[in-house]
């Protein structure tokens, strides 16, 4: 099963995070197919991109947010 999920970043205590694509049965910082954007939780504001062309498709063709990615995609608009 594919997934959008979220690749952990950044130095100890200062993570920020890539919203991936990749197999399940990956790890979470593992091998992924392609990256979509990336979240950076510790600046003001709360830094947000995302490739809405490349995250529509992946949804399209079966591509299962998490439920942290799913509300990313929320306030970044994709969904």
């Amino acid at each position: 099963m594919v997934k959008i999920r979220l690749k952990r970043m950044g130095m100890k205590k200062m993570p920020f995070y890539r919203l991936v694509v990749t197999d399940s049965r990956n790890p979470r910082d593992g091998r992924f197919i392609e990256e979509v954007g990336y979240y950076n939780p510790l600046t003001e504001p709360v830094e947000l991109k995302i490739n809405e062309e490349r995250a529509k498709y992946w949804l399209g063709v079966g591509a299962q947010p998490t439920d942290t990615v799913r509300g990313l995609l929320k306030k970044g608009g994709v969904l």
